[in-house]
């Protein structure tokens, strides 16, 4: 079996696999390895959680956490990056199984719930992963708990927890009942017509109707400084050092020769495969010298700079290296000096010096530069007066948005009281999941609002659309026959069942924590 496991270690079976098993042990392994206080004052070395005075240990949490880790890793078949981890919440996702087991034990034990040999027996021959040929192998499931580093007694203990959970949980999914008032709303919901009346505005409805004082504009710079900041600048004087306009002075010998080629040998490769020194040997030798060149000019330009530095004297430098300063006027990171096009890592430098300071030796295709920030303006947002312009556009379209939605809310609140007033109509239309309603747009927030009412009836609150802000009101229903309903309504219950059982399932479980005395390790959580 492991043999099989390690060469379809891609195949989506094998992982299922392992989901099925870690998911199996999250909840409740910590009820098999500890019970926390119940058993031996709360295990050593922390606590995770504590639920009812109960602890689950940081031992247990580790587990659990690390199991999830794993169950994702082997379905992605990669080490999962911190980011991913964080967005997927693990370690949440760890704690509250942990805790929504234990409560839920704990609830189980007072519903009098319990769990057979044969029940356990069921559930691990039932499970397809461990059968061959449609029935259950021993060997099969000796070798993939053994695999998985997993003992029999611990899996089955593991199992009785498991079953015993589902159980309680079965109980409270067997008390869900969907109503004939449920059923018949959902009936209506998806085979009544409605048309909608509605008011719609969008920022440019009525942007011209913004009027601003300079007190608005002050205001807005203010609170959206960032918007207006002007960006950091620099001015610097530079001395720039061609190695290639020096290379007819440099010389190499024949064992420099050889060993360039020999640690460069990458680059003589021909059609034939890596050709001999003998046919590129001109070759070599101008990437040596060019090599060499560049080398002496960047250690004498350190040197010299470094000899220097305490001056702050750049034409001092310029006089030692034979070297012309040349200057550039205030750029910006986005808006480089001309000469300074493309050479991202000069102008990097350049806004990191301080006003007068020295940089370099800074190192590019055109050659190495030392530096000098002759004049530094930091970014700064400008006096109203110099910006008044772009100012009151973005204030403008700020209040615009603020004006539409008042716009619609006021609307609302008209249709809401069924007041008349000039509307725009849908057509009529059947409920849709997506929220798409004729010439309104898609917004499911509306559909989910509206097929819960009658004619004349409005929601009180205008909804986002876009970018139109939109209050509607039910113009009329169309509703299906009682026929039509009579002859789906069990095929509807029954459809509908499974998400009342989950949400039963789900207000259970948050009933328990609501109840529970929860204290969260504050170590914890500041860890998130």
């Amino acid at each position: 079996m492991l043999s099989i496991m390690r060469k379809q270690k891609e195949s989506i079976v094998i992982k299922i696999v392992f989901v099925i098993i870690v998911l199996s042990f999250v909840g409740t392994i910590f009820l098999v390895w500890g019970m926390g206080s119940e058993r031996n004052g709360g295990g050593k070395g922390g606590y995770a959680a504590k639920v009812n005075g109960t602890r689950i240990t940081l031992e247990e949490y580790q587990n659990a956490y690390q199991r999830i880790r794993n169950m994702y890793q082997q379905i992605y078949g990669q080490s999962i990056p911190p980011e991913m981890e964080k967005m997927l919440g693990l370690k949440k996702v760890a704690l509250d199984s942990l805790i929504d087991s234990l409560l839920a034990m704990k609830e189980a034990k007072s519903l009098g719930i319990k769990v057979s040999k044969d029940d356990i027996s069921a559930a691990i021959e039932a499970m397809p992963m461990f059968q061959k040929d449609g029935k259950f192998s021993f060997d099969q499931y000796q070798q993939l708990l053994k695999s998985n580093r997993m003992t029999a007694k611990d899996y089955e203990e593991g199992q009785e927890m498991e079953v015993t959970l589902k159980k309680v949980r079965q109980s409270i999914k067997d008390k869900a009942v969907v109503t004939d008032a449920e059923t018949l709303a959902q009936f209506k919901k998806e085979n009544d017509k409605l048309e909608l009346e509605y008011v719609a505005y969008a920022p440019a409805d009525v942007v011209s109707e913004v009027k601003l004082t300079e007190a608005d504009l002050n205001d807005y710079l203010q609170k959206n400084q960032n918007d207006f900041k002007t960006a950091e600048k620099v001015a610097v004087s530079y001395i720039l050092l061609d190695p290639a306009a020096l290379s007819a002075k440099t010389t190499v010998s024949e064992e420099e020769i050889q060993t360039f080629y020999q640690k460069n040998v990458d680059r003589w490769q021909g059609k034939d495969g890596i050709q001999p020194l003998s046919e590129v040997k001109d070759k070599v030798k101008a990437e040596a010298i060019k090599q060499k060149t560049a080398k002496q000019v960047f250690e004498l330009a350190a040197d010299t700079l470094y000899k220097n530095i305490k001056s702050g004297d750049l034409n001092q430098i310029a006089t030692a290296l034979k070297q012309n300063v040349l200057e550039t006027a205030l750029f910006t990171a986005n808006t480089p000096a001309p000469a300074l096009i493309g050479e991202a890592a000069v102008i990097k430098k350049a806004l990191e010096l301080k006003q007068g300071e020295l940089g370099g030796p800074v190192e590019t295709a055109k050659g190495i530069y030392i530096l000098k920030a002759k004049e530094r303006k930091a970014a700064a947002v400008p006096a109203l007066a110099e910006i008044k312009g772009a100012v009151e556009e973005k204030a403008k379209a700020a209040k615009a948005i603020e004006l539409a939605k008042k716009k619609a809310e006021e609307a609302a609140k008209q249709l809401s009281t069924n007041a008349a007033m000039k509307t725009q109509t849908t057509g009529s239309f059947g409920y849709s999941a997506k929220g798409e309603i004729p010439t309104i747009g898609t917004s499911p927030e509306i559909a989910e609002a509206v097929f819960k009412l009658s004619a004349k009836q409005a929601p009180a609150t205008p909804f986002k659309v876009g970018n139109r802000w939109c209050a509607v009101r039910v113009a009329s229903r169309t509703e299906a026959s009682k026929e039509q309903y009579n002859a789906a309504k069990e095929e509807l219950k029954k459809k509908m069942l499974p998400k009342k059982q989950e949400d039963a399932l789900t207000e259970w479980a948050k009933g328990l924590r609501e109840k529970a005395k929860i204290e969260i390790n504050p170590a914890l959580i500041a860890e998130k």
